[in-house]
């Protein structure tokens, strides 16, 4: 029996973003319209619609997996961003690049950072095929952006972090907002950064548990 992929977004949007405080038309808009399955390994396209992160990449000797995030929490979290049809957005650990996609029905332009070169061509050839011109894949470390090509309005990091990298910060147009989950489990939320001249201010948002990004723990420290 093939599987009815249309309904399973509208029910997603129904009952896993709706019910969660977006209230973005256009990002429930760009929800609706972008195959969440298309940007998921065939083996687990049944569960695209699933509302937990799904994972995407399994954990090798030296990487951990990777994961799409939830809709729900991604959903919030865009909102968040307040993305605009004029913005350039850097998207920071794209994966298979289903978020690149959704913000760029919203924004201008997207590049789309991934350190991964085997989902950074997943996600290549995904948005290629599906017509998201306005998205360039990129590969990279994570924590440093992708200063080559910013500064950028906008800087969405799909998955939690221990802590936003100065680097990263760096890259923000002056007024431009990066938003990321901080904290991993129970301690996650979401904290919205806005950059007004030389300084940076953050503010926590909502509470929000989903998968780590690589490359973003803080390093172990001695406790006496």
């Amino acid at each position: 029996m093939s599987i009815d992929f249309a309904t399973q977004r509208l029910k997603m949007v129904d009952g896993q973003v709706r019910t969660t405080d977006v209230t973005s038309v256009e990002v429930i808009d760009a929800m609706l319209a972008v195959p969440r399955e298309e940007f998921v390994p065939s083996r687990r396209r049944a569960l695209a619609y699933i509302d937990e992160d799904l994972e995407i990449a399994p954990a090798t000797s030296s990487s951990e997996a990777r994961y799409l995030m939830e809709p729900s929490p991604f959903a919030k979290l865009i909102q968040l961003a307040d993305i605009q049809p004029g913005d350039y957005v850097l998207d920071v650990g794209t994966g298979t690049g289903y978020g690149a996609a959704v913000v760029s029905r919203l924004a201008s332009s997207v590049v789309a950072l991934e350190s991964d070169p085997t989902l950074a061509s997943a996600a290549t050839q995904s948005l290629q095929r599906l017509g998201y011109d306005n998205v360039a894949v990129v590969t990279g470390a994570l924590p440093e952006g992708y200063k080559a090509q910013g500064p950028y309005d906008v800087i969405v990091l799909e998955g939690c972090v221990d802590e936003v990298p100065q680097a990263l910060l760096d890259q923000l147009k002056n007024y431009g907002r990066l938003v990321a989950i901080v904290g991993r489990g129970s301690t996650g939320s979401a904290r919205l950064y806005v950059r007004d001249g030389d300084t940076v201010a953050g503010r926590t948002v909502f509470n929000a548990a989903v998968k780590p990004l690589p490359g973003f723990s803080k390093p172990a420290s001695f406790v006496f």
